[in-house]
């Protein structure tokens, strides 16, 4: 497996995971059926924001955006968003995206990272998150419809990087 910053080229393979992820509506707020000139416009963030990729034998099977938080006064705080292709999940793929985006948080001086909006039933994430040292500081209730579950709550990650 490759870990590596996006290329314009790997839009083609980042898009059958996103829309397969989003399609799920179970871990992210997009609508099922954003078309996927949208959802390159969502997801291929231009500076400061970096995209990521990680590859098996030249095939995306992960990918993460990495970018600040907020802008101006908040833009210290990075805040990043990971997809895994459901075929690739419960393997380490996830895991060491995230290490390489943290490392890369921290390199470019981020003090810390937040996640606005993990799922609370999304365990595996959250367990994720948890070991590698994220701790819940708030909680939005039931600001999520679930397509199973219905109204969830939504949980705000965080953690110091510096």
């Amino acid at each position: 497996m490759e870990i590596r910053r996006s290329v314009d080229g790997d839009w083609g393979g980042i898009w059958p995971i996103w829309h397969r992820v989003v399609a799920g509506e179970d871990t992210y707020v997009w609508p099922a059926d954003t078309a996927e000139a949208d959802a390159r416009r969502l997801w291929m963030l231009p500076p400061a924001a970096e995209v990521w990729v990680a590859t098996d034998d030249g095939r995306v099977v992960a990918t993460a955006v990495l970018k600040p938080n907020q802008i101006g006064l908040g833009d210290h705080v990075a805040n990043a968003s990971f997809m895994v292709d459901p075929e690739h999940e419960g393997v380490g793929v996830g895991r060491a995206l995230a290490e390489v985006v943290i490392d890369r948080a921290r390199a470019l001086g981020y003090r810390a990272m937040q996640f606005n909006a993990v799922v609370a039933t999304n365990t595996r994430a959250i367990a994720l998150w948890r070991s590698l040292g994220f701790v819940v500081v708030g909680i939005v209730p039931g600001s999520f419809r679930h397509r199973t579950e219905g109204h969830v709550d939504l949980l705000i990650m965080h953690r110091a990087l510096q």
